[in-house]
């Protein structure tokens, strides 16, 4: 009878482990450390900047979006911008329109340049940002620039008209090729000949920085959506912002996936202030 007890015993506790680790997604901080969501929510609901990389097609890092935005939204209210690295500058009128409710569902659908994973991922946002009254920022460069210069070189930028560089960062702009992140494309150009990866790249960085200081200069607080490469590291569009604003506070989130979500893996640390660790046969939605 007392080996059955011990037996089962250990069964129950073997289950209780079991329970406690098997989940969707751990956050972690920048130096390997589980955190709690609402430890993550509670840091960035004290700060000016927030920028939050994700990977596009994982179903947690939108969920969690939704939940900062709110959290952001209940402590800054109207002084809060969202900017979307999916929606590009030339579009800017249309978002507004839409956040004003000027525009349909339908109209924003066929007018827009819309992600496959719109209705899923994005739209939750947007919806929460119309009832909340909240400016969007459309803020990447239009994509068949970022393409110019990434197949015909910097220089094939100046034949554009003035209405095109309007929607992008004011020519010429800083490339820092020793961050690492730049570093890495720069090296993978050397297979794509000669193709302009990461001058394009930060084509995009620089202008997504351009677009987000005009409302940090303004005094406001910044929530931007964008893929994790995009500020992984303290990086890319962070790096730009903080050549003109170096005092601004500001978190990084970044998101990853491992087969075992126990604990960060080495490569992972210091890509972020925070890490969303999510498991690697997670559904996509795309």
């Amino acid at each position: 009878m007392l080996q059955k007890l011990i037996i089962i015993l250990v069964l129950l506790s073997n289950f209780v482990v079991f329970s406690q680790n098997d989940g969707a997604f751990v956050i972690f901080n920048s130096k390997g450390k589980k955190v709690s969501l609402e430890k993550m929510l509670s840091d960035i609901s004290q700060k000016e900047a927030v920028f939050f990389g994700e990977q596009h097609d994982n179903p947690i890092a939108h969920w969690i979006e939704l939940q900062v935005l709110k959290r952001m939204e209940a402590t800054y209210h109207a002084d809060l911008v969202v900017g979307f690295e999916m929606y590009e500058h030339d579009q800017q009128e249309l978002l507004t329109q839409f956040l004003a409710k000027q525009l349909s569902e339908k109209q924003f659908k066929d007018t827009v340049r819309q992600w496959n994973n719109y209705a899923t991922d994005y739209k939750p946002l947007l919806l929460f940002m119309q009832e909340k009254q909240l400016k969007g920022i459309a803020t990447n460069v239009p994509r068949r620039f970022a393409n110019l210069l990434f197949k015909k070189g910097y220089k094939a930028l100046d034949t554009l008209s003035l209405i095109d560089k309007s929607n992008m960062v004011p020519l010429p702009f800083t490339i820092d090729s020793t961050l690492t992140q730049y570093a890495a494309l720069k090296e993978m150009e050397e297979h794509m000949g000669g193709k302009q990866m990461m001058a394009a790249q930060a084509l995009k960085d620089a202008t997504m920085a351009h677009f987000l200081l005009e409302s940090i200069n303004k005094g406001k607080k910044i929530l931007h959506f964008n893929g994790a490469y995009h500020t992984d590291f303290y990086q890319g569009i962070l790096w730009y912002v903080q050549q003109v604003a170096p005092m601004i506070q500001t978190i990084t989130i970044s998101t990853i996936t491992q087969q075992s979500i126990k604990k960060l893996e080495k490569e992972h640390r210091n890509k972020a202030t925070y890490i969303i660790c999510v498991a690697e046969d997670m559904t996509r939605t795309y």
